[in-house]
């Protein structure tokens, strides 16, 4: 590793950040971080603090995993690379199809199509989803429903079905035939709805609305997180994944979940669909897939999409997606033992309880903090706060302030995360207790300071 003096010199000064402005960071150099060891990590000063971010919602299993890291190593040595496009595959990558297979049964997905991440594997779903229907004579089936608030990514699809203006209007116009439905936010939502069942029924009614307007021969699919993540982690009552299900079921469009951050366990369940009870037609992965060790992704397909492809006799189900690291080797190596690991550990288990933890101490803190305007949590480790200037007003708290709360509560032994007036925790999922009231009390510091 460099000194410390020449990566601080150099720190953003060759380097654009993602979701960040150059100015921003050139202003306010980003923390370096040098080490992880289990649920903690290390800055270049040597301060250490729990990471309650995970990584970017990913590193499940925490910083010292070492069957995966033995996998990675083992297979560099054996075969680092090579590819799987038509006419070659690898030994690793079809262990690891087989145990998706078996992992995803519960789900009704069967099939997996490898991709480099999250972004990757929305993508490959969108294009896929239109296919689908041009095999089965419906070509007219080109647009695509999601839900505003919700996140899809950073590739022109899934930005084009993302419902936050942050990652869409700089790069507008995207692709046309993208239609957006309220989200379940009970929050802030445009019918001044606050019962959770209520919103849903009204969310589900502005869905079918939109579908018999647009006309369902039109639409190919409909892509939604089970939980909304990056949006402000907002979970839906029970009665809504359902219902989108059942609509887009009756309509014949393909449900698309997206669990790049919500499947292997973070909401308590081993994929954010499950924990509705809801089988989509294609499920998109990445993330913990490998636990942040090796950039990775898959796209699960149902029995039902596959067959659709699998017996086409016109030549349009062939293929013509893919990556260049689609089913590396490295990564697919990676992939099983973090499978084998993230079963063994049962992680679902230990997110369900420390999320109760997690959640009920927000609340707690809620109640003595007016800058607190909302808590949302509830479901595994992921949870956000929503700080407002006026609790009447909902009024979005200032840059400025919600910085110090980021910086002091970093000081005070947690890494946090900011994404506009919310707070996002999504810490690793096995966090203990204590690491749980350690992110509690530096949160506590951090709302104190700007009392």
């Amino acid at each position: 590793m460099k000194n410390k003096n020449f990566l601080k010199e150099n720190n953003a000064r060759h380097l654009w950040h993602p979701m960040a402005h150059p100015a921003d960071s050139l202003a306010n150099p980003p923390d370096i971080i040098v080490e992880g060891d289990g649920v903690m990590i290390t800055d270049v000063d040597g301060h250490r603090t729990v990471d309650a971010v995970g990584g970017l919602w990913n590193v499940n299993l925490g910083y010292s995993c070492d069957p995966v890291k033995a996998a990675i190593a083992a297979q560099l040595d054996k075969l680092p690379y090579y590819s799987i496009f038509r006419g070659t595959t690898n030994d690793a990558v079809i262990e690891l199809s087989e145990m998706l297979k078996d992992f995803f049964a519960p789900d009704g997905l069967s099939r997996a199509f490898f991709t480099s991440g999250g972004s990757d594997s929305v993508e490959i779903a969108l294009r896929l989803a239109r296919q689908y229907h041009k095999i089965r004579g419906e070509a007219g089936r080109v647009k695509y429903l999601s839900l505003k608030k919700g996140y899809h990514g950073t590739h022109t699809l899934g930005a084009s079905v993302n419902g936050n203006a942050n990652f869409r209007t700089q790069y507008e116009p995207l692709m046309p035939g993208c239609y957006h439905i309220p989200a379940p936010y009970t929050y802030r939502n445009p019918f001044n709805e606050t019962d959770p069942e209520k919103l849903a029924g009204l969310c589900l009614a502005a869905l079918e609305d939109e579908i018999r307007f647009q006309g369902a021969e039109t639409i190919a699919a409909m892509i939604m997180e089970p939980v909304l993540g990056a949006g402000g982690v907002i979970p839906p009552h029970e009665s809504f994944m359902p219902g989108v299900r059942e609509i887009c079921s009756r309509y014949g469009i393909l449900l698309i979940a997206d669990e790049v951050i919500t499947a292997f366990g973070r909401t308590g369940s081993w994929t954010g669909s499950r924990h509705w009870g809801v089988k989509p037609d294609m499920m998109t992965t990445a993330k913990a897939i490998t636990n942040g060790y090796f950039p990775f992704g898959a796209v699960m397909i149902s029995d039902q999409v596959a067959e659709t492809f699998e017996t086409d006799k016109t030549g349009k189900g062939a293929i013509g997606s893919g990556y260049t690291y689609s089913g590396h080797p490295v990564g697919a190596a990676a992939a099983i033992a973090c499978l084998k690991e993230t079963e063994r550990l049962a992680v679902k288990d230990n997110a369900g309880a420390r999320g109760a933890q997690l959640y009920e101490g927000l609340v707690a803190l809620k109640e003595k903090y007016e800058v607190i305007g909302d808590v949302r949590g509830g479901h595994g480790l992921m949870c956000a706060l929503e700080l407002v200037s006026d609790r009447a007003a909902k009024s979005p708290i200032d840059k400025p302030t919600i910085g110090k709360v980021h910086r002091t509560t970093y000081e005070n032994g947690a890494m946090i995360r900011v994404s506009g007036n919310n707070i996002i925790l999504s810490p690793p999922l096995v966090l203990g207790a204590e690491h749980v009231e350690t992110i509690l009390a530096a949160l506590d510091t951090g709302f104190a300071a700007i009392s």
